[in-house]
């Protein structure tokens, strides 16, 4: 198993915007081309956080489903543009993870 945890930034007051992208577009589509979407948090006490987990068997699969996804009319066109105003982009932070043996999520 391959983990991503994704923490990302928003603009400020532009959270509760990226979420409904996230849960309305975002993941919608990405499970239909086979990711697994573990988890979405937003931040306790920082109003503009948000993170989300995916799973992958592996690296194969990793990058067979990105190519699915992000090399896609649908995503370029429809969703990519989304996130414009709301995502800072240049404050993405995405760790690569493998869970131990004793991890409740494999």
């Amino acid at each position: 198993m391959l983990f991503e945890l994704r923490q990302y930034q928003t603009y400020p007051g532009t959270r509760d915007r990226l979420v409904d992208v996230m849960e309305h577009d975002v993941f919608p589509f990405q499970v239909s081309k086979g990711m697994v979407i573990v988890g979405s948090f937003v931040g306790e006490e920082d109003p503009d956080a948000y993170v989300w987990i995916r799973r992958f068997d592996d690296e194969a699969q990793r990058v067979a489903q990105y190519a699915a996804v992000y090399e896609s009319d649908h995503w370029k066109n429809e969703i990519a543009p989304k996130f414009a105003d709301v995502l800072m982009r240049e404050k993405i932070n995405v760790t690569r993870l493998i869970p131990t043996s004793l991890s409740v999520i494999h």
